[in-house]
C-alpha cells in the first residue's frame, strides 16, 4: 500500500509514516494479501484501542489514540514543575530550551548545570526526567559521549624527560577528524554484541568497526597530564601523590549520530498535533516498538563509546610501554532508568555527569585548565547530576574569527602545555572558568583529584563537532 491509498482509507496526514511501517511489518510477518491488510488498517482506524498489543499495528494504534486524546501532563516530582539552576553565567537561549522541556506532557523533573549553554532541543548541561518516554535529542547526537582517565605506572617526571615518547604514543595511537578510521580496524568484544537491535545499527555496523578507537572532531581530545591526589583514596587504590595519567573525551562517532537522527525523525513524525512545536524535543514512548528500538540502540551506542575509549587507552599505553593502574570513566550524553522520589523515571543527562551518592566521575576544563576526578553527593534537586565540563561561552564561529591558533599555541607552550594539534575554536578562552563552575556545584560533588594537561591532541582541521 502507498501513502495515497492510506490517505483514502482515512489515515491522518501526520500518521502516514507510522501507518506505512505497520503495513510493512504486517506484510513481512504474514502471508496476508493486500486486501486483508487494507481491512486491518480500516479496523485499526475504527477501534485503535483493540490493537494495543498487536505485533504489527500497536505503535500506529497508540499514536492514533494519542492524536484523539491529548496527553495529560503528569504529576511532577516537585509540585509545579520548574528547574533549579546552578551557576549564573548561562545564556537566555539555554533557559528558554529548559522551559520548553519542562512543558513536555511527561516531564516530571529537571535541572540545569553551571556549564550550560544552548544546544539542540535540550541545552548542553540540561537534565530532564521523563516518565515512560525517551527523547533522542535529550540524549544528544553523540550518544554515550564520555570521559575516561587512566592512571599509569610512569613517574610524573617522564612527562618532561621523555616528552617525545609521549607525543609519539598520541600521534600513532589516536585518530581524529570526521570520518576518520583505523586501518586495519581494531578488535573489541563490542563488535560481537547484537547489532541487529535496530535497522540503523545493523546497517552501520561496518562503519562502527572501522571507526572503533577513533575520536572524531570538535571538542574531543586525548591528552597526557599529571594527576594530583592530596589524600589517599581507597576506591581508586592510590596513595596521596602525583601521578602520570591519560585522559580522553569522545563518544559513539558517526553511528551514534545516525541513531539519534533516525529516531528523532520518527519521534517528530509521531508527535500529536498539539505538540508539533516541540521540534527536537520530540519523544518516543517506551511502550512503543520504536521507543524500545531506540532504547536498545542507545544502550549499544553507550557500550560502543566505552569500547572506543578502551581501545584508545590500550593502544596509547602500549605504545608508551606503560601499565594502567586504574582509573575513572563516565557517560555524559545518555538516558538512565532511575528511581527518584519513589518513582521510576528516564533521566536524560545531556552534557551532565552522573553524581549519585559516592559515584566517581571526571569533569574536564580545557587544554590549559585542570580537570577533576569527583565523587557525587547525590543531590536530589539536581537528579543526582553535575556539570560535564567548563562549558562554552562563545560559538565556534566567534572563536575562529577572534583567535589565531599559532599565537595561542605559543602562549600555551609558555605555560608548559604542548598541543600536537587543535583548532582555534577550541582555545582555552572559549570556555567558562572551570574553577567557577566547580565552586558553583560544591553541593553536587566533592573533588577527589586534579588533572593538569601537559600534552594534548585534538582534531586540527577546524571541522565541526559531532556532538
Amino acid at each position: 500500500m502507498n501513502t495515497r491509498q492510506l490517505l483514502k482509507l482515512g489515515v491522518p496526514q501526520d500518521l502516514l509514516a507510522s501507518a506505512q511501517r505497520a503495513v510493512d511489518r504486517a506484510a513481512q510477518r504474514s502471508q496476508r494479501r493486500g486486501k486483508d491488510i487494507r481491512q486491518q488498517v480500516v479496523d485499526v482506524l475504527a477501534r485503535p484501542a483493540d490493537f494495543a498489543s498487536d505485533p504489527c499495528f500497536a505503535s500506529f494504534a497508540g499514536e492514533l489514540l494519542a492524536s484523539f486524546n491529548p496527553v495529560p501532563p503528569l504529576e511532577p516530582l516537585v509540585p509545579g514543575l520548574s528547574y533549579r539552576t546552578w551557576g549564573t553565567d548561562i545564556d537566555h537561549a539555554a533557559h528558554a530550551q529548559m522551559e520548553q522541556a519542562c512543558a513536555l506532557p511527561m516531564a516530571v523533573g529537571a535541572a540545569l548545570m553551571p556549564d550550560a549553554h544552548v544546544g539542540y532541543g535540550l541545552p548542553i548541561g540540561g537534565v530532564l526526567a521523563l516518565e515512560g518516554a525517551v527523547c533522542p535529542y535529550g540524549v544528544g547526537v553523540d550518544i554515550g559521549c564520555r570521559m575516561k582517565l587512566s592512571i599509569l605506572d610512569m613517574p610524573r617526571e617522564t612527562l618532561d624527560d621523555k616528552q617525545g615518547l609521549f607525543c609519539d604514543a598520541l600521534e600513532r595511537g589516536t585518530r581524529f577528524g570526521i570520518g576518520c578510521v583505523h586501518n586495519p580496524p581494531r578488535d573489541h568484544a563490542v563488535m560481537d554484541e547484537d547489532w541487529h537491535v535496530s535497522r540503523v545499527t545493523r546497517e552501520h555496523k561496518d562503519k562502527a568497526r572501522k571507526q572503533l578507537g577513533t575520536s572524531g572532531s570538535g571538542n574531543h581530545f586525548v591528552e597526557f597530564g599529571e594527576l594530583t591526589l592530596d589524600r589517599p583514596d581507597a576506591e581508586l587504590g592510590l596513595e596521596a601523590g602525583t601521578y602520570t595519567a591519560l585522559m580522553s573525551h569522545s563518544g559513539s562517532r558517526g553511528v551514534g549520530a545516525s541513531v539519534c537522527d533516525t529516531y528523532s525523525s520518527i519521534a517528530r513524525r509521531a508527535l500529536p498535533k498539539q505538540y508539533g512545536d516541540v521540534g527536537r524535543l520530540a519523544w518516543l514512548s517506551l511502550a512503543t516498538q520504536e521507543g524500545q528500538d531506540y532504547w536498545a540502540a542507545m544502550n549499544l551506542m553507550g557500550q560502543y563509546a566505552a569500547a572506543n575509549h578502551d581501545v584508545i587507552h590500550r593502544l596509547v599505553s602500549k605504545l608508551l610501554g606503560a601499565r594502567i593502574l586504574g582509573g575513572v570513566e563516565n557517560h555524559h550524553n545518555f538516558a538512565w532508568r532511575e528511581t527518584h522520589s519513589g518513582r521510576e523515571v528516564i533521566v536524560h543527562r545531556k552534557g551532565a555527569t552522573p553524581a549519585g551518592p559516592g559515584v566517581l566521575g571526571v569533569i574536564p576544563g580545557s587544554m590549559a585548565d585542570p580537570a577533576f576526578i569527583v565523587r557525587g553527593k547525590g543531590n536530589a534537586e539536581s537528579l543526582h547530576s553535575a556539570a560535564h565540563g567548563a562549558g562554552r561561552r562563545m560559538s565556534r564561529t566567534q572563536a575562529r574569527s577572534q583567535y589565531r591558533w599559532g599565537a595561542v599555541q605559543k602562549d600555551l607552550a609558555k605555560k608548559g602545555v604542548k598541543v600536537l594539534s587543535a583548532g582555534a575554536d577550541e582555545v582555552p578562552y572559549v570556555y567558562k572558568n572551570i574553577h567557577e563552575v566547580m565552586a558553583a556545584q560544591s553541593d553536587l560533588v566533592e573533588v577527589v583529584a586534579r588533572f593538569d594537561p601537559r600534552i594534548v591532541k585534538m582534531c586540527g582541521d577546524g571541522s565541526q563537532a559531532e556532538d
